[in-house]
């Protein structure tokens, strides 16, 4: 298995700069690992949200109000919401300070239509790039596997 979050490039000269995103599934995420990316925070997590037009197991509404959420959190992210804006939907002046949010925050949403042994690996090959692309621009071996004897 690869991994990026090396501290030192290839050349073994330690880095000064992040080389490890993180990954998580965000319906079973801590509230603290969420909080991490929510627009609210003070640091820009650039994030992938993934989501399935079709529910393997359908229940209700269930899966309209989980792609409900995946659009509405990239749309936060992405245009934020201005003073005016929370105070438009009655939110008290003393309190529009804490509900209030810069956008600009960088997400890409992927939809595919369903949860497929095609689609899943797809989405495997997109990230397998993305973690050797990245260790490639960072200059760090994605790709060791020391034998620890």
């Amino acid at each position: 298995m690869e991994s990026n979050g090396k501290h030192v490039t290839l050349d073994g000269v330690k880095v000064d700069y992040q080389t490890g995103p993180f990954i998580g599934r965000a319906r079973h995420q801590r509230p603290a690992f969420l909080l991490s990316i929510d627009p609210s925070g003070n640091q820009a997590h650039p994030c992938d949200f993934i989501a399935f037009g079709q529910a393997l197991n359908p229940i209700g509404r269930h899966h309209d109000i989980l792609l409900a959420n995946v659009f509405a959190q990239a749309e936060a992210l992405a245009f934020g919401k201005t003073t005016q804006e929370v105070e438009a939907d009655g939110t008290p002046s003393w309190l529009a300070p804490h509900r209030t949010f810069e956008g600009n925050r960088p997400s890409n949403t992927i939809l595919l239509e369903k949860l497929t042994p095609a689609a899943l690996g797809k989405l495997v090959a997109l990230y397998e790039h993305s973690v050797f692309t990245q260790g490639v621009i960072w200059k760090i071996d994605s790709f060791d596997q020391w034998e620890w004897n």
